[in-house]
């Protein structure tokens, strides 16, 4: 066991990318077995799913890659495990205590989101310790990851306060998981995937050169705190004044940076498709500012949230995911058919949250589509898993027979 330990605490993705799936996957079965009926809850959705999603899934996984490149990025020293495992633990008690809360006594909900925003202001802390220490020249992404990491903390501060009830509560948790969603969320995870996936691209195509607006971050930040204050007045016609830039905006860099997604290996072309999903998200949400003029009672449910959160966050996860995991444990990093057969079935889920968000607009079943997306996204994470998370948390002499036989 204690080799095992050991082999596990080693790198800061394997725990943290385990910790994320395994409560990716329960918190969704949540919200199966709510929508089914099968479970009664005395919390609101923003809580069980959005919250948990936005402050405590997602971010994990991104951690522990951000424990993995921030040391490079600023040729700092390797994070300690004895330094990351305490955060590990954690994010640990905060996502069991929150699970269970959730299901059997909501009253202790914010004594684990005041536990999980310490283990979040320990990650920034020691993410700002390297950043501030590092004495390179170019330090504009890591810069850029703090500031929506302190973005997200002031979000999820906000959350927390809207536990309290008061008059306001609900607008303030509203607007919390907006800017939480955007700012800090969506904001982490585009500043590493402008970093890396070119970066990966390259890796394959050794004449590609990245050509990124000299702004980027900048602007695309500046859009993005327009587009959470529009969407606090909760009128979708507003938000065109912020959409229409943003679509515009992604739409001209993707197409300068010229990415050759057709002569990439499907580990490198999945993350292409990720970029992608930001533009059909934009999109999307312009189409529900349009339909707001014509035909106020078309519903689009949270068509754009989950454009990007299946389309852009789950596909990039997936992409990394499998990358660093098959990278850092010392095989060859490939995608057979089983991996692509997963990032194809994402792909095709997005589409499919997309169209449940509409179907009611067409006298469908609601609930049956919500349902069997929440099922078919469990079902592609645990088979996922299986696969690759296995590797994760695999017995030391296990892989080392594995990897002897390997090599005849």
């Amino acid at each position: 066991m204690k080799s095992w330990y050991k082999k596990f605490a080693s790198q800061p993705h394997q725990p943290f990318f385990t910790n994320g799936i395994l409560f990716f996957t329960l918190f969704m079965i949540i919200l199966f077995l709510s929508y089914s009926n099968l479970i009664s809850l005395d919390t609101n959705l923003l809580t069980y799913h959005a919250y948990t999603l936005v402050f405590l899934v997602f971010i994990q996984f991104f951690l522990g890659f951000l424990y993995v490149v921030f040391p490079k990025f600023l040729m700092q020293a390797e994070v300690e495990p004895t330094i990351y495992m305490k955060q590990f633990f954690l994010y640990f008690i905060a996502s069991v205590g929150l699970f269970f809360a959730i299901i059997f006594y909501s009253k202790l909900i914010i004594v684990f989101q005041i536990i999980l925003l310490i283990a979040q202001i320990l990650s920034f802390n020691l993410l700002y310790s390297m950043h501030k220490k590092s004495v390179m020249k170019d330090k504009n992404d890591t810069k850029w990851v703090l500031i929506a990491f302190s973005a997200g903390l002031v979000s999820h501060l906000m959350f927390i306060v809207s536990e309290f009830n008061f008059s306001s509560s609900y607008i303030v948790s509203k607007v919390a998981i907006n800017s939480g969603f955007y700012l800090f969320l969506f904001m982490v995870i585009f500043t590493i995937s402008q970093r890396m996936i070119p970066f990966f691209t390259r890796v394959m195509v050794p004449e590609y050169i990245i050509n990124k607006s000299p702004k980027l971050l900048d602007n695309l930040m500046g859009l993005l705190v327009l587009k959470v204050f529009l969407l606090s007045f909760d009128n979708a016609k507003l938000n065109l004044i912020a959409d229409i830039p943003l679509f515009i905006f992604i739409t001209k860099e993707l197409f300068r940076w010229k990415m050759p997604t057709f002569r990439t290996p499907p580990i490198v072309w999945i993350l292409h498709l990720g970029l992608y999903w930001i533009v059909i998200g934009f999109i999307i949400s312009i189409i529900e500012g349009i339909m707001a003029f014509i035909d106020p009672n078309f519903y689009f449910e949270k068509a754009v949230l989950h454009t990007f959160a299946v389309g852009y966050f789950v596909t990039v996860l997936i992409g990394f995911g499998t990358r660093v995991i098959l990278g850092h444990s010392g095989r060859k990093i490939e995608t057979n058919k089983f991996a692509i057969s997963i990032f194809i079935a994402v792909q095709i889920l997005a589409f499919f949250r997309i169209l449940s968000s509409l179907v009611s607009n067409f006298s469908l079943d609601y609930m049956l589509f919500i349902n069997l997306s929440a099922l078919i996204l469990v079902l592609a994470l645990i088979i996922w898993s299986c696969k690759y998370i296995a590797i994760l948390v695999e017995n030391e002499k296990k892989e080392e027979i594995s990897t002897k036989w390997k090599q005849g």
